[in-house]
């Protein structure tokens, strides 16, 4: 646990998760796999004396072998931090963590690391209320990037986040990479959760989402081209968004006198892993494929979404098609963004009404360009570097 970190890339959540392994005896780092928690775990254990620090990971035989008394196990390792990596492995282990943590004189501390969502921890584990408190780690993002000196925004777009993607020595191998993460996720990964899915089923669903991406979600016609109910691909759907794999965008909850769009946007969370569903394999390929305008909007998403993580997401929209692409909410306040694959953007007169109704604070326009520039008014194009230190600073 305390070897050389070569190549390290800080995370965002660092101080967060140091916060936490002092406040409360269990933190919780989720994400999907590669996506960076094995490293950060061990730069987290660094800080730690030698011989404070206990890694078990729940892949591995021999150290699943070393739980087969977990309280016993446990209970041994009294003032040093225990690290538990793909705790989903074994969530009988909750029950012992919450034993451990609550021992009144504080003696436990424990990191566990999941490739599964807390609503899916939670449907096999007891209840750590009060005792843990989670943190979920994406792929890379391009704020955590420009800090590390890497800038090539296209790159790390048509890439996506994931370190052995976005780090491949070529496009070429950083396809490779996305391929082969899509396989294993679905042969491995999904049956290790234990909720009973078939791969090749979940695999068709997947890559027809990633044409879907950025749009409304109709699990009925989903269902229909797959055979399936829509029960069925209802639940599949969940599989996906609770493994990190998909994020639903609600509609905002507001009353404007407007029929408004009640049914969630669905997209593919990580862009990288988008493009290699789409057979995307450079920025070529990009330019010249019809998803370019939601695979920007979908990135840009996500990076908003993990800058400022205690606003609320939705986007906005009429029943007539007027549409807000973003608006992030927290404590009454609101800031919308639109999304242009463009480098003379303009706004369409129905989304000018929809912001008269929505009265942000600010809109930002977010194109892929180098330098932006007030539109008029509480109205800015900006490229999503400019927009995303905007947002952090206000």
């Amino acid at each position: 646990m305390n070897g050389v970190l070569h190549d390290y890339i800080q995370r965002g959540i660092e101080s967060k998760i140091a916060e936490s392994l002092v406040e409360v005896p269990v933190t919780a780092i989720l994400g999907p796999r590669q996506c960076g928690k094995t490293t950060l775990a061990r730069k987290m254990a660094a800080s730690h004396l030698p011989g404070e620090v206990v890694y078990l990971d729940l892949e591995r035989l021999s150290d699943q072998r070393k739980l087969a008394d977990p309280e016993w196990f446990l209970s041994r390792q009294s003032g040093k931090l225990v690290v538990l990596d793909e705790v989903q492995r074994i969530p009988e282990l909750f029950a012992v963590l919450r034993v451990l943590a609550d021992d009144p004189e504080r003696r436990f501390h424990f990191l566990v690391l999941g490739s599964a969502s807390p609503e899916l921890l939670r449907q096999s584990s007891e209840s750590l209320a009060g005792r843990i408190r989670y943190h979920e780690l994406t792929p890379l993002l391009r704020q955590e990037c420009r800090a590390s000196l890497i800038t090539n925004f296209e790159q790390q777009w048509v890439r996506g986040g994931f370190p052995g993607s976005l780090l491949a020595r070529s496009e070429s191998a950083s396809l490779a990479w996305r391929e082969s993460f899509t396989q294993t996720f679905l042969e491995k990964d999904v049956a290790q959760l234990g909720i009973g899915s078939s791969p090749e089923l979940l695999g068709r669903l997947w890559r027809m989402l990633a044409h879907h991406h950025g749009q409304m979600l109709n699990t009925a016609a989903l269902g229909q081209a797959l055979g399936v109910s829509h029960t069925t691909a209802r639940k599949y759907v969940g599989i996906l968004a609770q493994s990190f794999m998909l994020r639903l965008l609600l509609p905002l909850e507001a009353n404007f006198g407007k029929r408004l769009v009640k049914t969630p946007k669905v997209y593919i969370r990580d862009a990288g892993i988008l493009h290699s569903l789409l057979e995307i394999g450079n920025m070529n390929g990009l330019q010249g494929h019809p998803v370019i305008g939601a695979s920007w909007e979908g990135w840009c998403i996500e990076q908003l979404c993990a800058a400022l993580p205690g606003w609320r997401p939705s986007f906005c929209r009429t029943s007539n098609g007027e549409e807000v692409d973003f608006v992030l909410e927290r404590g009454g306040r609101r800031l919308a963004f639109e999304f242009k694959v463009s480098i003379s953007p303009q706004l369409t007169r129905g989304c000018v009404t929809v912001l008269g109704d929505v009265a942000p604070e600010h809109t930002w326009i977010v194109c892929p360009i180098a330098k932006g520039w007030e539109m008029r008014q509480g109205v800015s194009v900006a490229s999503l570097d400019e927009t995303l230190d905007a947002v952090v600073s206000r």
